[in-house]
């Protein structure tokens, strides 16, 4: 066998043999959107693996061979990077003020809308099954993948890499993410705030119903240990909500 034949094996088989790295040519690419050329790409194809790509056809599916690990991370280097960002550049804020942009900043919903318009979707690894039934589509699937890039960009290269890319992807455009309605999911907000200062969840109840059967008016309110923040009236529950 020739040496760099045998040198290509070598390097192979440190992937896996289902890796997707050397059948992989995007890679470049994905590398040149996010600002970050990886020591190691394995890391990077792992941060693109869903858990349907990294269980099919594997029985036990392959340890730590799916993303939810490094998203696991990234969500904490995501944190750290804003909360640094926004300490940095509002010196003025009060920590409350502070606390509600950064839940913005990484709710779900601005995730996987700044997912969607890096592209992200066009790289992920998913199985057969989940190609058919468009996962790599939906927001959650998106947003997880978007922090297990996080991840593996500070895996790779720590926060030196890992500031710089977080700020290229999310917070290029402060302005569009706070004042852009359609990027944000206010329920999603909502319960992610409360949480962030009260440690629990809002609570929705029906507090109301008006209107014939067919024409049913929902008035809900939302609940804070006993307090009501306020109300809303909807055809549904959860347009109420």
């Amino acid at each position: 066998m020739a040496p760099q034949l045998t040198l290509f094996v070598k390097i192979k088989s440190l992937f896996g043999q289902r890796s997707a790295a050397f059948d992989y040519p995007f890679l470049p690419q994905l590398e040149k959107a996010i600002g970050h050329r990886f020591d190691d790409p394995s890391i990077l194809v792992r941060a693109l693996s869903h858990r349907s790509y990294s269980s099919d056809g594997q029985d036990p599916p392959v340890k730590d061979s799916s993303n939810e690990r490094l998203e696991f991370l990234g969500d904490s280097v995501l944190s750290l990077v804003v909360n640094e960002f926004l300490y940095k550049r509002y010196p003025n804020k009060r920590e409350g003020a502070l606390t509600k942009m950064k839940s913005v900043i990484v709710s779900k919903a601005i995730l996987a809308h700044y997912a969607k318009h890096h592209n992200l979707g066009s790289f992920l690894l998913l199985s057969e099954n989940a190609q058919r039934a468009r996962v790599g589509e939906t927001d959650s699937v998106l947003a997880d993948a978007l922090e297990a890039v996080f991840g593996a960009v500070f895996l790779d290269g720590g926060f030196k890499a890992a500031r710089p890319c977080i700020k290229k992807l999310l917070l290029s455009d402060l302005e569009d993410i706070f004042y852009n309605e359609d990027n944000i999911n206010y329920k999603s907000l909502l319960q992610e705030y409360i949480q962030a200062l009260h440690k629990v969840p809002p609570k929705y109840r029906v507090s109301a119903t008006t209107g014939p059967e067919h024409a049913k008016e929902f008035k809900v309110e939302v609940v804070v240990r006993g307090q009501v923040l306020g109300g809303g009236i909807g055809k549904t529950k959860k347009l109420g909500e």
